[in-house]
This record gives C-alpha cells, sequence and structure tokens, in this order.
C-alpha cells in the first residue's frame, strides 16, 4: 500500500469523510511518504457526522496520529474541533488539514482553495482578474473562493441552495473584498470566465448537473473539485458542449505540496 514497511514506529496520519469510499489522498500520498523516506501512513477513516467529535477526539489523543486530512461533509464542523485556525481556514470557516504541534495543541488550516488555484495555473489557466461564478459555499467552496480572490480573481459570484450558508461566506469576505465578491446574478454564468462546481453533485450515479454547461461562454473553462469519478457527468456534458475543462484530482495533486510544509514531512 504505500512502498514502506509498517512496524510500531509508523506515524498514522487519517483522513475523516463520510462517506471515504471516493477519497484519493492516500493513493497519492502514501507514494510521495514512501519515495520521502517517511515512516508514515495515510489510511481513510469513515467518521459518521454524529460521532465526529468522539472520532477526532480518540485519535488526537492516540500518541502516534501526527495529522488529521478532511474531507466532506466535515470541513466547517472540525474547525470547532482545532485548538488554533491557519489563516484560510479562518477567512473560510473551514479546514481540510490538522496537525499536532510540538506542544500538543492541534492547528487546522485549509488547503483545497490553495490547491485548486495551483492547480488551474498549472494546467494553463491563469487567474488574476477572471470573472468566476463558484457554485458551493460549502466547505471546500468557501476556501476556493478565498484562495481565488487573494489570488485576484473577480468578480466571484457565488451560488449555493443553502441562503444561510451563502450569506455567511459572504459577510466573512466581504468585509475584506467588498468589491470583488457577491451572490450569483442573472447573467453571471453566460459571462463567466471559469465557471467551478463546489458541491459534491456528480460523486453519486444519477446526481442532477450542478448546472448548465451549455449556458457557460464558449471560451470559458468548467472546473470541477469532484476528485472520484475523474470524469464527473458535468466535465462530460461541459466537454460534449464544446468547453474548456479542468478536473478536480489536480486540486488535490498540487496540494500535496502544502501538505509537505504543513506536517513537516522532509
Amino acid at each position: 500500500m504505500t512502498g514502506t514497511p509498517l512496524s510500531g514506529t509508523t506515524r498514522l496520519y487519517a483522513v475523516l469523510g463520510d462517506p471515504v469510499t471516493q477519497v484519493r489522498a492516500p493513493e497519492l500520498v502514501n507514494p510521495v511518504l514512501a519515495a520521502l523516506g517517511v515512516d508514515a501512513v495515510v489510511v481513510p477513516v469513515h467518521a459518521p457526522a454524529e460521532h465526529l467529535a468522539a472520532v477526532v477526539g480518540g485519535l488526537v489523543r492516540a500518541g502516534n496520529v501526527d495529522g488529521l486530512l478532511v474531507t466532506v461533509p466535515h470541513k466547517a464542523a472540525v474547525c470547532a474541533l482545532a485548538d488554533e485556525l491557519g489563516p484560510a481556514a479562518a477567512l473560510s470557516g473551514t479546514a481540510n488539514a490538522m496537525r499536532r504541534g510540538a506542544d500538543g495543541r492541534w492547528l487546522a488550516d485549509n488547503f483545497d482553495g490553495l490547491g485548486f488555484v495551483r492547480g488551474l495555473e498549472a494546467s494553463g489557466h491563469p487567474v488574476r482578474g477572471r470573472r468566476v461564478v463558484l457554485v458551493g459555499a460549502g466547505g471546500a467552496g468557501s476556501a476556493v473562493a478565498v484562495a481565488l480572490l487573494m489570488a485576484g480573481a473577480g468578480p466571484v459570484c457565488v451560488r449555493d441552495v443553502d441562503e444561510g450558508r451563502l450569506a455567511g461566506l459572504l459577510a466573512r469576505l466581504g468585509s475584506r473584498w467588498p468589491r470583488t465578491v457577491r451572490a450569483e446574478a442573472p447573467g453571471d454564468l453566460a459571462a463567466a470566465d471559469l465557471v467551478v462546481n463546489a458541491t459534491p453533485l456528480g460523486m453519486r450515479p444519477g446526481d442532477p448537473l450542478p448546472f448548465d454547461p451549455a449556458a457557460v461562454r464558449a471560451d470559458a473553462v468548467v472546473a470541477d473539485i469532484v476528485m472520484k469519478p475523474h470524469e464527473t457527468a458535468l466535465l462530460r456534458a461541459a466537454a460534449a458542449a464544446g468547453r474548456r475543462v479542468h478536473h478536480g484530482v489536480h486540486m488535490l495533486e498540487q496540494q500535496v505540496p502544502c501538505y509537505r510544509e504543513f506536517f513537516g514531512w522532509p
């Protein structure tokens, strides 16, 4: 699984989700740890939402657990379980990574957004000055919004079916970027340079499309943060309509260097 024999000295990192079968971090990060010679392993842990606090409480008390990676639907809830929040987590209100400090305190931060933006730029899709429609203001969507704004995108127009969640995100970000972040308005989808699905829609067969890719401008980029399946129904439909597409796996690939720095891997 890791390429490195496991032993009693192996350090543990858990990926928490509900569900967890779709996570790709173990298959991408474990080979990196092996190549670096780090005696550690990343394992998926199914943490039902109603038991998240108990699961996290047990893991952080285990002496050989050094960090947690967090996926849907726990990215907002896990912030309340950390001792301290990093800058991206504080701005977005969500976290996707936690680490144990030398003092035993747990720091949470979010690298979804930074990984997403780096993935776009590595694929030849610059962000600065681009008009964006972001569908989804949840855990990953909040982090993506923060990173897009910090990278100079704008306007960033956000849509979410949960009006309270959308209002909360806009209130947090509007105080820092009052002219560049707002709720999506009619016409924004057709005018956007980049349209992003930051919802879980597409993870399960039969999910409805988060938006109609045929309504997107012909030269725009349609991006999905869903990593499994690799080719979501949205991206298939967008490609069939002649739109450029950007896959979710690039977000995770570009987060691996962030994890190396955050967790202190060589």
